[in-house]
């Protein structure tokens, strides 16, 4: 008897594109700048999100969808941040979120009134590199005190991110890290990344990330007008 195989997993990342694209449509069509933020365990996802709601919330008019293996403790400390909704998703043990995830999130958002709209993806820097969520750009954040070698540990990830974010700046003169020799290997993996540089407890550690932000919202919203 002949033997048929099915590959399902090709058909999963099929259907996940296709939702992906729906909802990049159905974000850009409300003139949404979408920004997925991944990174591994710790590195300091939740924090940076913290201060840019406090700080640039009603600015830039910026929504959040968050996503966590068991708890949806990161969306209630964002939510201390903000009067808008901050949709949680609990993945129950899955590694990452896929768009058929973000795509129902956003059933709960206000998109006329979002100007920014930030995926807090499930810590880990392997699974969320495969997966489509719609977004415009995937933002790669990681610490100096996870090693410069992360980008080649972790090459997909970095190769399908469009921006780095090194965090924690403030502790390099206390962890044996060198900024060069990370950016060194990011380019190695991607030379197109763009690098960003933040503390989130600095005072003015997030100037130029917050510039970045105005600078995206500003310029994708004359690009679509």
């Amino acid at each position: 008897m002949a033997v048929r195989t099915i590959d399902v997993r090709e058909r999963v990342m099929a259907k996940n594109d296709e939702l992906a694209a729906a909802v990049r449509r159905r974000v850009r069509e409300a003139g949404v700048v979408t920004f997925n933020l991944v990174s591994s365990p710790g590195a300091g996802k939740t924090a940076l999100l913290e201060r840019t709601l406090a700080q640039l919330g009603e600015e830039l008019a910026i929504s959040v969808v968050t996503g966590d293996v068991q708890t949806q403790n990161d969306a209630d400390r964002l939510a201390r941040h903000t009067d808008r909704l901050v949709q949680a998703v609990v993945t129950h043990g899955a590694c990452h979120l896929d768009a058929r995830q973000v795509n129902a999130a956003l059933d709960a958002i206000d998109l006329q009134h979002t100007r920014l709209l930030f995926i807090e993806n499930v810590g880990n820097l392997v699974c969320p590199a495969s997966w489509d969520l719609g977004e415009d750009a995937k933002i790669v954040l990681f610490s100096v005190t996870e090693g410069e070698d992360k980008p080649v540990k972790y090459p997909k990830m970095f190769q399908q991110a469009r921006y780095a974010v090194l965090s924690k700046m403030d502790l390099l003169p206390h962890v044996p890290f060198n900024v060069t020799k990370a950016v060194d290997f990011a380019h190695q993996v991607n030379p197109d990344l763009e690098f960003l540089f933040t503390s989130a407890v600095q005072e003015g550690g997030l100037e130029e990330w917050y510039r970045f932000l105005r600078s995206r919202v500003r310029r994708e919203a004359a690009a679509w007008a």
